[in-house]
């Protein structure tokens, strides 16, 4: 697993807001510190060497103290047939 960022803030829709260290791929699966998997990765906006990530969290219950933390996210296979396309 790599590390995808700290968490910025829980926007009002119910939205993980993550600071990237890095860019992953939509869909990827994104885990807490103790390998937990708290969502997936929705949309990724702002600058291109730090963006920003929004994270649809699988349960509601982790949106209550996930400020400020580190969440990671794992890299998933990458094959032609479900890349998404422009």
């Amino acid at each position: 697993m790599d590390v995808l960022g700290v968490v910025e803030e829980v926007s009002h829709e119910g939205l993980i807001i993550v600071r990237g260290d890095v860019t992953p791929e939509h869909g990827n699966a994104v885990y807490d510190a103790k390998q937990k998997r708290i969502g997936t990765v929705k949309r990724i906006f702002g600058p291109v060497d730090r963006p920003y990530i929004s994270v649809i969290p699988s349960d509601k219950s982790i949106l209550i103290n996930i400020s400020g933390k580190k969440i990671y996210f794992e890299k998933g296979a990458q094959h032609g047939k479900n890349k998404r396309r422009n």
